[in-house]
Formats: structure tokens, C-alpha cells, sequence
């Protein structure tokens, strides 16, 4: 496993990559409520990437699917994992949980973000879930420095889901990230603390936790690309791309 080592100029140009996603997530979340349908969300994403000078990374994305993925950005609704198609008939309903997950490439480098919003009034259950999730990702976070090794963020999310009760998707991971939208490392959010490749500045990579209301199995659709959770259960996901710095993480999203 090769894993690139960027400098100070290629870090640079990931982070503005990395601003500009997250200000298409600000953007487009800041306007979900009720009624919106995830194709909407999709034209907004498109436009907002285009007015900040980037290109949507997943349009066209050649991975595990049948095909390119079809849409500028995957949109996950309740039971959906991850890797959730856009479509003109899944339409936000008060009450329901959505991960929008973005990833723009500006001038040949790539920034990766999500998160989970709550459309309208939402139960508590579910609040919590998200909650949770967003502090999973934060102790992963937490334990990113110099000599750490990549076992101890998956140890640090199981930690977290753990004392909520909440599964840990295994099957999907963060990856490295900067010159192409996918690169080693393979983040795993399970892991055992002291294991794995050893961390080193200049690495950049994210970390997406996946947590679910039941169990961490899933499903994967027709489509060939959306992921559910196998007994349907709710699940949330929260991401940042962050670079491993000589005094431990710097958020690039």
C-alpha cells in the first residue's frame, strides 16, 4: 500500500477544495425541509459546486457500481447507509434523517465532507443517533497525530457507539484523499488501538462513520449503488477530510 505524503502547496490546494464542499453542504443544507426531493438536492449541489469553480467528484464515479455513478452527490435518507442515488421521488418527510455527502475537485485536487441533517421534528431517538454519530467522528478525529496508529480511530468510534449502543458499520471506511477522490489508506471505523499503518504529517485522508439504530449489516439495491441497513433500521454518518499535521489533526473541511 502506497500512501502519499503531501506537502504544504498540495495541502493548501486540498483545503480549498475542502472549503469549497463544505460550503456547498452549508449551502444546500440550509435549505432542507420538508417536501424537497433528493433530486433537488442533487441541482443544487451541481449549481452551487459550479458558481465556486469545481466539478462535482462523484459525477461519473467508476466504483463498486454497475455503472458511473449517476448524480453530483449521494444522498442517504433513513435506512440508507451511504451511496444513496438522488431521485425525483424520494421526497423529504417531516421527521426524517438525510446524510448529504459532497465531494468537490478544484483545480485538480479534491475535498470530502458530510453530514446528517434533521428535517423538521424529528424523534428523539433519532436526534440522538445523530448526535452520537457527530461525536464518533470527533473522537476519530481526536486521535489522528504523529506515530498514532490507524486502529486507534476506528477504537475511538467504537468507543463512542458503544456506550450509546449503536452499531459501526464495517463494510465502508474513509480513504485517503487529494489528488484523486479515492487513495489509500482504507479508514476502517473498527478497529483495535496500537494496530495498523503508522501515521505520519502530510497523510490526508477522511474519516465517515457510519452508525446504525441496529445492526451494522447491510444491503445493497437494485440500483447497484445504495446502501440499507439489513433490518432497515435507521443509520447516520458525519465526515470530514482532515490532513495529520506534526501536532496531530487539521480539520480541511
Amino acid at each position: 500500500m502506497s500512501v502519499t505524503i503531501y506537502g504544504p502547496r498540495e495541502i493548501a490546494a486540498i483545503e480549498r477544495a475542502g472549503a469549497a464542499a463544505a460550503a456547498t453542504l452549508a449551502y444546500v443544507g440550509g435549505r432542507l425541509r420538508a417536501g424537497v426531493t433528493t433530486a433537488e438536492i442533487d441541482g443544487w449541489v451541481r449549481e452551487d459546486t459550479a458558481r465556486r469553480g469545481g466539478r462535482p467528484s462523484q459525477l461519473g464515479y467508476r466504483g463498486a457500481g454497475p455503472g458511473p455513478f449517476p448524480a453530483s452527490v449521494c444522498t442517504s435518507r433513513n435506512e440508507v447507509v451511504c451511496h444513496g442515488v438522488p431521485r425525483a421521488d424520494v421526497v423529504l418527510q417531516d421527521g426524517d434523517i438525510v446524510n448529504v455527502d459532497v465531494t468537490t475537485e478544484l483545480d485538480g485536487f479534491h475535498g470530502d465532507t458530510s453530514a446528517t441533517f434533521c428535517i423538521g421534528a424529528v424523534s428523539e431517538t433519532a436526534r440522538q443517533l445523530v448526535t452520537t454519530t457527530r461525536a464518533a467522528r470527533d473522537a476519530g478525529i481526536a486521535a489522528v497525530r504523529p506515530g498514532a496508529r490507524l486502529g486507534d480511530i476506528g477504537a475511538a468510534i467504537v468507543e463512542v457507539a458503544r456506550r450509546a449502543g449503536y452499531g459501526v458499520v464495517s463494510d465502508f471506511g474513509g480513504h485517503g484523499i487529494g489528488r484523486h477522490m479515492h487513495e489509500p489508506p482504507h479508514i476502517a471505523h473498527v478497529g483495535r488501538a496500537g494496530t495498523g499503518l503508522r501515521l505520519r504529517p502530510g497523510m490526508v485522508f477522511t474519516i465517515e462513520p457510519m452508525l446504525t439504530l441496529g445492526t451494522a449489516e447491510i444491503e445493497v439495491l437494485g440500483d447497484g449503488w445504495t446502501v440499507v441497513t439489513a433490518d432497515r433500521k435507521w443509520s447516520a454518518q458525519f465526515e470530514h477530510t482532515v490532513c495529520v499535521t506534526e501536532d496531530g489533526a487539521r480539520v480541511l473541511t
